[in-house]
């Protein structure tokens, strides 16, 4: 068994994490993005992630001693208005072909204790359907479905719905302290 970690990203990670997630944006609609962001975006996302949330990598460690990264979780921003600050969206991506390995599981153990661990109460996952895997990884996670949006976005030629489920982060008295 190859040895895995995961630590927090840096912008230093973005060439390695916009590698991972080009061909999700350039072949699936798992993300509605049209194109994929240059590592200088991705490291600008990095940045912006870490001062309010997290974003995690999990590193392969290589027969050279060096680590590579093979996938990635962030959690950010769920809605803009200021009721909503005590919620975040959060995402996992892997380097094709390690569905199924633990690896997006690894990184939400990792990551959904350090967001609840600064004040957020609730985690929400978006996923274009269908994604059999994602789906299985949320509801795994504890996620729960709250509820489907329908031809919410046009890629690749045709409309795709939008599945979301919730899971509660923190369970703490109100009224809610600020996350930090």
């Amino acid at each position: 068994m190859v040895p895995m970690s995961i630590r927090q990203a840096t912008p230093a990670d973005a060439p390695a994490i916009a590698a991972i997630y080009a061909p999700y944006v350039e072949d699936t609609a798992i993300t509605f993005e049209l194109d994929p962001p240059t590592p200088a975006t991705m490291g600008e996302r990095i940045a912006a992630a870490l001062v309010a949330h997290d974003w995690l990598v999990l590193e392969q460690s290589g027969d050279d001693g060096r680590g590579h990264i093979v996938g990635y979780a962030y959690a950010g921003e769920f809605k803009s208005r200021a009721a909503y600050r005590w919620a975040c969206e959060v995402s996992v991506y892997l380097e094709r072909g390690r569905r199924r390995t633990g690896a997006g599981r690894a990184l939400y153990e990792a990551l959904l204790p350090r967001i609840a661990a600064r004040g957020f109460r609730q985690a929400v996952a978006g996923m274009t359907l269908p994604n059999d895997a994602s789906m299985g990884l949320h509801a795994a996670m504890g996620f729960e479905p709250v509820g489907t949006f329908r031809d919410v976005g046009w890629k690749h030629g045709r409309w795709h719905d939008v599945a979301f489920a919730q899971r509660p982060l923190l369970v703490a008295p109100d009224p809610p302290a600020e996350p930090r």
